[in-house]
């Protein structure tokens, strides 16, 4: 048997953590298995379904690298073939019509509501004869569902699983103007797919019991189900904004890395041993459902931003600057040029252990893609006083007797403004942070040497002469 699963979420609003967690358990399952993700997008709720919402799935999926095989599957081009099924079962005698007008639910509901139930539909036209139906009324479907018994589910997380099959009602599979419902659209859907594993939140457990009802009555193969506990927040409640309940590309939007977000997941709800960091190609080889705890799991973002910094820190420079750079661009405000973009992979080694976000990072690098004159902080400008100045200048005038090269690294611009200060009777103090505020605009900065290492001559030479000017007034 080849293993096939999907991801099946509806269109009505972005891809929210929970589901994206549920896409990575079905890719992870089918990679492991050497099987097959399908995605399939349930659009049959026309009203709410948008295609804003459908091309944010999309590409909140493919950000995240949860690549799925074929093509994409629209449920709403498969009504057709849902009324076919629906009847064939009326043909088959699993199925009838029902007539019962709005008022007559609505007295069943009330009727439930009094007596302290759940509303469940009567039976009413279950074996009464259509020629007795009221005139002017479209009937809708109803599955012939079984009364006796159980239904029972061997999910493959939650265990066995038992309901009465008093507790369940006979469904609507074909509403009134032909469309069908959620419940019979999936398991056609799925039963047409060949999926084998049904892998999704615990929310629709109770869906699958009237799932495998039809499935039944259709004479099909029942899939194996695995309900997956849904997310909570750290303090155990329901999952919201604050806790992190957003659409995947706003965590694109705050910096985090698709590999570090994919490794993230996996752990909420799934483990190996006491394995933390855990790379695509190792999640692949051990992922399985025996392994999906019961637990809710609790979304942490200081979890999160910890596992991003180190695959922040494991990024080589080269992919990091890239992956920055659209963050460090908005920073600055403008596209940058080749100058500053070089600039960006040299700081990198200094910038990746202190960030825990490209967001972060962006931060931190602003100061060296700035375009001069910088911009100085309020404290910066304090420590600018004349005699600053005057002590930078002179700095500036020994600095261009060096010529560009190797000479200009971190350790020998080290030496030499040591040097420097010995001959001109100074303590490194005097003139580090003068310095530290004419490069970088701030009181706070990476080894001062080391940025102007980055900065390179042309770039330090110039910001030291742009800060010895004094200001107008």
């Amino acid at each position: 048997m080849t293993v096939t699963v999907r991801f099946a979420p509806s269109p009505t609003g972005f891809l929210h953590i929970g589901g994206a967690r549920t896409a990575l358990f079905n890719w992870l399952y089918a990679k492991h298995h050497k099987g097959t993700f399908r995605l399939r997008i349930e659009d049959t709720d026309r009203a709410r379904s948008t295609p804003e919402a459908m091309a944010a799935i999309v590409d909140g999926l493919k950000w995240l690298g949860l690549d799925w095989d074929s093509d994409i599957v629209y449920q709403s081009k498969n009504q057709a073939r849902h009324a076919e099924v629906a009847r064939q079962l009326l043909a088959q005698g699993h199925a009838y019509y029902c007539y019962c007008t709005p008022e007559e639910l609505e007295q069943m509901r009330l009727k439930a509501l009094k007596e302290g139930r759940s509303m469940r539909y009567d039976g009413t036209w279950r074996d009464r004869d259509p020629k007795t139906a009221p005139a002017g009324v479209k009937p809708v479907i109803r599955l012939r569902a079984e009364q006796d018994g159980d239904t029972v589910i061997d999910d493959l997380v939650q265990g066995q699983v038992t309901v009465s099959n008093q507790q369940l009602d006979d469904l609507i599979i074909l509403r009134a103007d032909g469309t069908p419902t959620y419940n019979f659209s999936v398991v056609v859907d799925d039963h047409d797919m060949a999926i084998t594993h049904v892998i999704r939140g615990d929310d629709h457990l109770t869906n699958t019991f009237r799932q495998c009802q039809i499935y039944k009555a259709l004479g099909w193969t029942v899939p194996r189900f695995a309900h997956v506990p849904l997310l909570h927040g750290p303090d155990g409640a329901k999952m919201s904004k604050r806790h992190g309940a957003l659409g995947v590309q706003e965590y694109q939007k705050l910096g985090y890395l698709p590999a570090a977000l994919r490794n993230y997941l996996l752990r909420l709800g799934w483990s190996h041993g006491d394995d933390e960091i855990i790379s695509t190609a190792q999640a692949i080889e051990w992922f399985d459902l025996d392994a999906v705890g019961r637990a809710a799991a609790r979304f942490d973002f200081a979890k999160l931003d910890n596992l991003n910094g180190h695959y922040i820190r494991a990024t080589p420079d080269d992919e990091l600057a890239a992956l920055a750079l659209p963050f460090v661009e908005e920073k600055a405000g403008r596209s940058l040029d080749a100058a500053a973009r070089e600039r960006l992979r040299q700081a990198l080694p200094e910038l990746k252990p202190r960030a825990k976000t490209l967001v972060e990072l962006a931060e931190r690098a602003r100061f060296y893609v700035a375009q001069r004159p910088i911009a100085l902080e309020p404290e910066a400008k304090k420590l600018l006083d004349g005699t600053a100045r005057a002590r930078l200048k002179d700095l500036h005038g020994a600095l261009e007797q060096m010529v560009a090269g190797p000479q200009w690294n971190a350790p020998h611009l080290e030496r030499f403004v040591k040097d420097y200060c010995g001959t001109a009777n100074l303590k490194l103090g005097d003139l580090a942070q003068p310095l530290r505020a004419a490069l970088t605009g701030s009181k706070a900065s990476p080894g001062i040497f080391a940025v102007m290492a980055v900065l390179g001559r042309a770039e330090s030479l110039g910001r030291l002469a742009d800060a010895v000017v004094p200001p107008p007034g």
